[in-house]
């Protein structure tokens, strides 16, 4: 643990007097041209990957864990702030032939560096998986290799040009989205978000969420606090661009995932000793993973889930509370995930189909109530309830006690 001593007293003032992405972009663009340690947080990266990479990319690649290790063969991910490459190429292994690999970068000396060892790369695998694109990771729709070569052809000359190039841009979003939407299956970051300046932060989770397909997930390596960074903090630029002054406090990060519409939010590690001590305020690497995919209209298909415990009783995302036992009525939406193979809940879940399938063309809107046990009746059909009881009142979902 690295103690540094500070005497500044926090003040009721938190705001930065210096350019924050110029900040980030210096030292980064020296870290692709000489490494850097102080960027590096201690990672550990599962199996044997790093073995046939370029020393050059292990050695100015920065980052603070390994989202890697949650990707598995076949799928597409975006890695947000891919920098010399290192986690795409340790990917490109591990998605095979029929996966993709997307590094974004915002940095041209660092993308330089990554696709210098692309074609190696492919040799060594076998197969060509990895591109490197220029973007910012809070705008994955701006296509920037693309702006620049219009802006070569019309240079923004005055006030009125700016029109045009604000055009030209909403124009590239919308016809030639560097990433479009609901086209990939995984999003990573390695100690990249807490780059971005705060006033942006909020569209990053959301572009984050934009691009993933429905299922799909993000698996985010970055750096938190356990206090808000004090005054002092936020106005060093070697502390911002160091991934210290932008680290999120480590509740308010899981809620930034939250508030995006994200569900299965889960903390997958936190390192236990912190990587700084600076004002008495701990960073520390903490890697997150978020689900994709509770939007839509809730359906009533007569399914239930039974939650194993330990837990007497426990609250989803949306409210939602499961009764340790108990057979709870859910939509099909919600029934869907919770017990999918993929599923972050599918271990403490039991599923219960109904004995006769309701088409979803047929299926009625589910009328969501956050506590409803469903009669073990109604999953036997709305006959069986007639014949035995000459009523079905049970099939209404009643309030969980």
């Amino acid at each position: 643990m690295t103690e540094i001593a500070t005497n500044q007293p926090p003040t009721a003032s938190d705001s930065v007097d210096y350019d924050i992405e110029s900040a980030v972009l210096e030292r980064y663009q020296e870290g692709a041209r000489q490494q850097q340690p102080s960027l590096c947080c201690p990672t550990e990266y599962d199996g044997n990957y790093t073995t046939i990479l370029p020393e050059e990319i292990i050695a100015k690649d920065y980052g603070c864990g390994d989202p890697t290790r949650y990707v598995n063969e076949g799928e597409t991910v975006v890695d947000l702030g891919s920098g010399a490459g290192k986690n795409c190429y340790i990917l490109a292994q591990k998605v095979g032939e029929k996966g993709k690999i997307i590094g974004v970068d915002f940095n041209d000396e660092m993308l330089s560096l990554a696709r210098k060892y692309q074609g190696e790369m492919a040799d060594k695998l076998g197969y060509h998986n990895t591109e490197f694109v220029k973007g910012k990771i809070q705008d994955l729709k701006l296509p920037l290799d693309k702006l620049q070569q219009w802006l070569q052809v019309n240079p923004v000359t005055s006030v009125d040009k700016i029109a045009e190039y604000e055009a030209e841009c909403d124009r590239l979003r919308q016809k030639e989205a560097l990433i479009p939407d609901n086209s990939v299956d995984v999003v990573i970051s390695n100690c990249v978000l807490n780059l971005v300046r705060p006033q942006d932060k909020q569209q990053l989770f959301g572009e984050i969420f934009r691009v993933l397909k429905r299922g799909g997930r993000a698996v985010i390596s970055d750096i938190v606090c356990d206090e808000d960074p004090t005054p002092k903090i936020l106005n060093d630029p070697e502390l911002w661009s160091g991934c210290i002054a932008g680290a999120f406090r480590e509740n308010n990060f899981l809620k930034m995932f939250e508030d995006a519409g994200f569900y299965g939010v889960e903390i997958l590690k936190r390192e236990e000793t912190p990587w700084q001590v600076i004002d008495g305020v701990e960073f520390r690497s903490m890697t997150v993973r978020a689900y994709k995919g509770k939007e839509g209209i809730c359906l009533e298909r007569k399914q239930s889930v039974v939650y194993k415990g330990p837990w007497k009783q426990v609250t989803d995302d949306d409210g939602h509370v499961f009764c340790r036992g108990e057979r709870m009525a859910v939509c099909d939406k919600t029934y869907k995930i919770m017990t999918s193979c993929c599923s972050p809940y599918a271990k403490d879940i039991i599923g219960i189909e109904p004995y006769e399938n309701i088409p979803l063309e047929e299926a009625t809107e589910f009328d969501c109530k956050t506590k409803a046990i469903r009669h073990a009746r109604e999953t036997k059909g709305s006959e069986y309830n007639l014949t035995e009881t000459g009523s079905n009142d049970c099939c209404s979902p009643g309030e969980c006690c």
